[in-house]
């Protein structure tokens, strides 16, 4: 595969933003097999942005040669107070989070828990010395990738977090860290202290966030809006019902022409027409009859004229997400994955 096609696939939506661009290529030139990374804390539910999305990115860096490590940072959600602080919870959680992207689709990846990577000879070492060139002031700006504002900081291992997700790409040998753009205060850290440590700067490729189904809320473009596992009626999760998925669309948010804050059209841009090469909307013939939608511009520009109406975006896009979780529902059917799930939905979940 020629350098401009994997770059494409690399910056494919739903990457929003790289650092840098110039930077990126310069590692396919360099590297044969670059390393890419993503963290997560085990907590909770998968929903539809945490699993299918992250399994479609997934898949565009392995195309694009790039091999991918998925951290499951227990230790950090253990200091963040996810799953009543109960680590042996948490751990089992992660064990979770591996069935769910398996039955995403995700394949080929290497899974590292924290809580082995802090046994690490040189993790503390590597962690205190990014705390020791990183100010205060710094590490609270940086504390909102655990979902916390500022003024939330409390304790001392609240302030430690950010410095262990900073070290997180060195520890790992990665090249790229590809998170979400609610964790680029840290990437951007790891970029920039990388080498006055004497390591690297990785680059830093970001992925959207789903809208949660509420839509926009006071502060428009806040990761507050974001789909989340910890306020259950923004989200979709993978285990679902058919049923539970068709009340909770037909209750989103989707106001008539809206294609800016549209969580429903959403779904279409960044999971259905990447999971399935096109997908039928019903629509009565006084309308101009049912439409076969295979791109997302096609659909946009309906919408925004308004000859789509969200009665009738609405049920097509319940049947599609339906259609695309079929072989999530199917493997949590088998017994071990089946067993996880249980555990995960009769724990309390904290935040």
């Amino acid at each position: 595969m020629d350098l401009e096609k994997r770059i494409e696939l690399i910056l494919r939506e739903p990457t929003v933003e790289t650092l840098t661009k110039d930077s990126l290529r310069q590692l396919l030139e360099t590297k044969k097999t670059p390393t890419a990374y993503d963290g997560f804390e085990p907590s909770g539910k998968v929903h539809l942005g945490s699993g299918i999305l992250r399994a479609i990115k997934i898949k565009d860096l392995q195309d694009a040669g790039v091999k991918f490590k998925v951290l499951l940072a227990d230790w950090h959600a253990w200091i963040n107070n996810k799953m009543g602080g109960d680590l042996e919870l948490i751990k089992t959680v992660g064990d979770y989070f591996i069935e769910a992207w398996k039955a995403c689709g995700v394949e080929k990846v290497d899974y590292v828990f924290a809580s082995d990577l802090v046994q690490e000879p040189d993790y503390w070492k590597t962690v205190l010395n990014i705390a020791k060139a990183t100010t205060i002031k710094r590490m609270l700006r940086a504390g909102t990738i655990m979902g916390r504002s500022e003024g939330e900081m409390q304790y001392t291992g609240q302030l430690i977090y950010p410095a262990m997700q900073a070290a997180d790409p060195f520890l790992l040998n990665a090249d790229i860290c590809q998170l979400g753009m609610d964790q680029r205060s840290v990437t951007i850290l790891s970029r920039e202290i990388g080498e006055k440590l004497g390591y690297w700067p990785p680059v830093c490729v970001h992925h959207h966030l789903l809208l949660g189904l509420k839509g926009p809320g006071k502060m428009v473009g806040t990761f507050d809006d974001k789909m989340s596992k910890s306020k259950e009626n923004t989200a979709i999760f993978i285990h679902d019902t058919e049923d539970q998925i068709t009340k909770k669309i037909n209750g989103a948010f989707c106001e008539p022409k809206d294609t800016k804050t549209n969580p429903i059209l959403e779904l279409w841009r960044f999971i259905i027409l990447r999971r399935l090469d096109s997908w039928e909307i019903g629509r009565p013939a006084k309308f101009g009859g049912s439409l076969e939608i295979s791109d997302y511009t096609e659909l946009e520009t309906l919408y925004s004229q308004g000859k789509l109406h969200p009665a009738d975006l609405k049920p097509a896009t319940a049947s599609a997400i339906n259609e695309i979780l079929r072989p999530v529902r199917k493997h949590f059917d088998r017994p071990k994955p089946g067993a996880l799930l249980k555990k995960v939905q009769s724990a309390k979940v904290t935040r």
